[in-house]
């Protein structure tokens, strides 16, 4: 196994030497804002109001915890999820996995690619072939940044644009404020028929998926890289619990 070597300025425990080292987990947001996140969770609002919005808290909190364990292994053993489950896994299961994370894969980018095309149709007006054109030449400038320039580079890249999201989800606080008392009467834990756990199944895949989780393995082992000195994997460790 390789063993990079660490600065010692990056092994400082200063908090803002943490936040430096925050980035990984950004990126792995990117899918919990992709358009089948975003449209399961607007159904759920459009057709029930706030019923469900205990299933938006718990799918988070589900997330928060699988997704830093995800970073914390990659640190822990400097492989990704899907090289340990390479390495400990015989071949038929392998493959099933294999399988598994391609499916995901390609679901997901149908979605994002659809989603994009949708958007910049409802925007701009543009047709949706020339959309979804459009929104793939921006994933291959995303995928060469991060060859040409980095994962650094490629990090502040992805941070900009969930910035343009956050501003847009904000923004709609203002133009339409959410009821506070209904708000908070939706996170008491309930269904009303069988069609509300249905959605409620498809907000909490939509929120906890294996894409992100082999990713973020790989995004903190690859940003950090992987150090022997048990006190440096600690530091970062910590570092990751901030991030994520």
């Amino acid at each position: 196994m390789a063993v990079s070597t660490i600065p010692d300025r990056r092994a400082s425990t200063g908090k803002w030497s943490r936040l430096l080292l925050m980035g990984p987990a950004f990126v792995a947001a990117i899918a919990y804002v992709d358009p089948g996140n975003v449209a399961a969770n607007l159904t759920a609002g459009a057709n029930y109001g706030y019923l469900l919005v205990w299933v938006l808290v718990v799918a988070n909190a589900m997330a928060v915890l699988v997704q830093y364990q995800s970073a914390k292994l990659g640190l822990a053993t400097g492989m990704s999820l899907p090289e340990i489950l390479g390495k400990r896994l015989r071949t038929g299961r392998r493959r099933l996995y294999w399988l598994q994370a391609e499916v995901v894969a390609g679901a997901t980018d149908m979605a994002e690619v659809i989603g994009g095309a949708v958007a910049l149709n409802l925007l701009f007006g543009l047709p949706l072939l020339a959309g979804g054109v459009i929104i793939g030449l921006a994933s291959m400038l995303l995928l060469v940044l991060q060859s040409a320039r980095g994962q650094k580079s490629f990090e502040i890249a992805i941070l900009v644009l969930l910035g343009v999201i956050a501003v847009g989800f904000v923004s709609g606080l203002f133009v339409n404020p959410p009821d506070a008392g209904s708000a908070l009467a939706g996170l008491v834990p309930r269904f009303e028929g069988t069609d509300t756990v249905l959605l409620a199944a498809s907000m909490l895949g939509a929120t906890v998926m294996p894409h992100a989780i082999y990713l973020h393995s790989a995004l903190a082992r690859d940003r950090h890289g992987y150090s022997e000195d048990p006190a440096v994997r600690s530091h970062f460790i910590r570092a990751t619990r901030v991030d994520v």
